[in-house]
């Protein structure tokens, strides 16, 4: 099974006729599923992969990097970059020149929904391919999972049941020899309502960052 989906990827009708509107808009765009953001040493250096929901319209998408567009990318970057898992100063574009280090982005849907909201039979179709990315993943870890869907398809993913997992901010699970660690989508959204803080989000990693160091390999 590949772990990327086709540039013209055909499962989802809505998404694809959705991006087919944006390619005419917009020619310049990526307007295409949103690959995985890999680090400099490759699949086998990966410890932490990052789940995000999916491509921002006028982010992602438009770039072609995971959360590399908007607001999302300025919290998300600035805080792998504190905790050492990238190198570089983010700038929003993906010519900018940062690097991953043991980490990788992805998103549990890869192509850009309408309203940010991509429906149930998206989701579970898009699983193809979430599956096998943590998969090839042989020295994982840890993953964050950004909000309740990222974290409900990364566990059905894993095969498991959601209500024995159930999300929470600051929640931790365990799966085999990868711990889950929930946290709130770093969204403009829910830092401008105050559902999220810095401080909450840079928590999570903080975690992340104390449990793969005392189980490093």
């Amino acid at each position: 099974m590949s772990v990327e989906p086709s540039p013209d990827c055909p499962i989802c009708v809505r998404l694809h006729d959705f991006i087919a509107e944006w390619r005419v808009k917009e020619p310049g765009w990526h307007n295409a599923p949103v690959p995985t953001f890999l680090p400099i040493n490759g699949v086998d250096s990966v410890r932490l992969l990052i789940v995000g929901l999916a491509p921002g319209l006028r982010g992602a998408n438009r770039t072609g990097r995971p959360f590399t567009g908007d607001y999302a990318g300025d919290l998300l970057y600035n805080t792998l970059n504190e905790f050492g898992f990238s190198r570089g100063t983010f700038r929003a574009q993906p010519d900018d020149g940062l690097e991953l280090i043991d980490a990788a982005i992805t998103n549990a849907v890869r192509c850009v929904p309408p309203e940010n909201k991509p429906v149930g039979g998206e989701i579970s179709n898009c699983r193809r391919f979430l599956t096998p990315t943590i998969e090839q993943f042989t020295n994982l870890r840890a993953i964050v999972t950004l909000g309740t869907i990222a974290h409900q398809s990364t566990i059905r993913a894993f095969g498991q049941p959601v209500a024995k997992f159930p999300f929470a901010h600051g929640r931790q699970s365990d799966i085999g020899h990868v711990r889950i660690f929930s946290s709130y989508h770093c969204s403009r959204y829910n830092t401008n309502t105050g559902r999220l803080t810095t401080e909450m989000f840079k928590g999570v990693f903080a975690e992340v960052r104390r449990y793969l160091d005392d189980n490093a390999i």
